[in-house]
């Protein structure tokens, strides 16, 4: 594997959400990441799709004789752990901080949950709109008049999770590498959304915000800011909030209005996002995009998942790449010299003899754990 991580070694408990996305993170940045996964699946996590890429993969069942025995055998070899159990799970199992630091010293042990180890909901069940729920992130996302949306879980496991326990591990391992010393992360959803939200926090501070759904410019409250369909039934964007962006977007579409000079009189916001919905209702999408797409008018077509492979931008780019004959995103961001790679998505205990045996387990051994249940 090539990548900036190139040399560090990872253990993974399968799981599902950010922990999988954390690891697939790490992966592609040339991190050698085992997936202990369940010898039976089930709902929690299994491989075989492409967010499971580029790892090696060992299939266990952790409760069967000598299971723990092989993780702790792992984690004396690693520089990472990912678990995604709720908070006491791996201590009960015997994989515990303690008992993995006292094996490896320089361990960065990475714990993801939704509500953190620690506080009063930290042993509920929740998922991605419950974590949201108590940042003040979801009351602020949707239509004034009706409950508020749910965004896709992008933003609380995959941003303000999987990507905050990377973060965490990558520092951890920085540090480690100065002092030879590892230590624990708790990287909790509902931390990370909050960090996430850090610029609205600042504008409601200076009064630049209010609390009151489509109502601020960034939230579909702005005229300029948001999403309108056109006469074929499909969308496009504006986001034109500066004032030589907004002029551009006024001269293209020959609005002449006077109405729309007053850009920020928020009184003639809803009036002017009428407007606007008649005008972009008068052409398809592409005629828009003939229009408008790639000047400073700030504008993109909405497209669906199916649409963006094959978007040219997207294409030029290589945005998208192929693995296993299953088209996904690439690894991201882009290094010059050490760039990620997208690795090949492995099927579950595919590696589990070969790293038994790396592990110094022999083919007797190897037999009896297949005996005993614990691999398959």
């Amino acid at each position: 594997m090539k990548g900036p991580l190139k040399g560090i070694k990872v253990l993974e408990m399968a799981g599902i959400g950010p922990g999988p996305f954390c690891a697939m993170m790490l992966a592609d940045m040339g991190a050698d990441v085992i997936r202990v996964d369940r010898l039976h699946p089930g709902f929690l996590g299994g491989g075989g799709t492409t967010i499971d890429r580029g790892r090696r993969s060992i299939a266990l069942d952790i409760k069967k004789p000598g299971a723990v025995e092989i993780i702790l055998r792992l984690v004396q070899d690693v520089d990472a752990l990912i678990e995604g159990f709720r908070p006491g799970v791996m201590e009960r199992l015997g994989l515990g901080p303690e008992v993995c630091l006292n094996k490896n010293p320089r361990l960065i042990y990475g714990r993801m949950t939704g509500w953190g180890q620690t506080g009063p909901l930290s042993q509920a069940a929740g998922h991605d709109v419950n974590y949201l729920s108590i940042t003040g992130a979801l009351h602020a996302m949707g239509y004034a008049d009706r409950p508020p949306t749910p965004p896709l879980h992008l933003v609380g496991d995959l941003g303000g999770g999987g990507m905050m326990l990377a973060y965490g591990i990558v520092c951890g391992l920085l540090e480690a590498s100065r002092s030879g010393k590892g230590q624990v992360i708790d990287a909790a959803v509902v931390d990370g959304v909050a960090t996430l939200a850090s610029a609205y926090f600042g504008m409601i501070a200076h009064g630049k915000w209010t609390t009151q759904r489509e109502a601020n410019t960034l939230d579909g409250g702005a005229p300029f800011y948001g999403c309108y369909t056109c006469s074929d039934g499909r969308f496009v964007s504006i986001g034109p909030i500066e004032p030589q962006f907004y002029e551009r977007l006024l001269g293209l579409c020959q609005i002449e209005d006077p109405a729309f000079k007053d850009q920020w009189n928020k009184q003639q916001w809803p009036i002017l996002k009428q407007a606007l919905a008649k005008i972009f209702a008068s052409k398809t999408r592409d005629e828009w995009c003939q229009l408008l797409e790639g000047t400073d008018a700030c504008f993109a077509p909405v497209l669906d998942f199916d649409e963006a492979l094959t978007y040219p931008h997207n294409v030029e780019r290589q945005s998208f790449v192929t693995t296993d004959g299953l088209t996904h995103p690439a690894p991201t961001p882009r290094l010059s010299r050490t760039p990620g790679v997208a690795g090949a998505i492995p099927e579950t205990g595919s590696d589990t003899v070969s790293l038994l045996r790396a592990l110094g387990y022999s083919a007797d051994d190897i037999t009896r754990l297949r005996a005993a249940g614990t691999i398959g």
